[in-house]
């Protein structure tokens, strides 16, 4: 009977550890968003910020081609940075809070969350824009 007691806890601890890491992937910034033709700066600048507050994220500071926002989601903090020029938007990873982000070998990775939420900024950025091209 001990022994099968053994192997329960042995078998739980295994599933909860495998649990935490299928939780998190590895860190990897998206490809660039190419900016398409006729889109002035202005109007990249618009369409990145309105990619981000229809996400729920802040600009948090913003320069000339140089925009870093943070999400508050509950008690995850995330923070971004977006370089663009006249060729394409550049989105990277600065920081988090409550992410499980880690770095081990070498490598860095997050909670899944987090890519998908990039996902989904980067595919609003690329929408927006093309939707301000076909507007003129």
């Amino acid at each position: 009977m001990r022994h099968f007691r053994n192997i329960a806890v042995l078998l739980s601890l295994l599933f909860f550890s495998g649990a935490a890491i299928a939780r998190n992937a590895e860190l990897v910034n998206p490809a660039p968003v190419a900016v398409p033709a006729g889109i002035t700066q202005e109007q990249a600048v618009k369409d990145i910020k309105r990619a981000l507050a229809g996400r729920g994220w802040v600009v948090a500071l913003e320069q000339p081609g140089h925009i870093e926002s943070m999400l508050n989601l509950r008690e995850h903090v995330a923070r971004i940075d977006i370089k663009y020029d006249a060729r394409d938007v550049v989105v990277t990873y600065l920081d988090s809070r409550n992410l499980d982000y880690k770095m081990k070998n070498g490598k860095a990775s997050i909670h899944r969350n987090y890519l998908s939420w990039i996902d989904n900024i980067t595919r609003d950025i690329a929408t927006n824009m093309q939707l301000s091209v076909a507007e003129q």
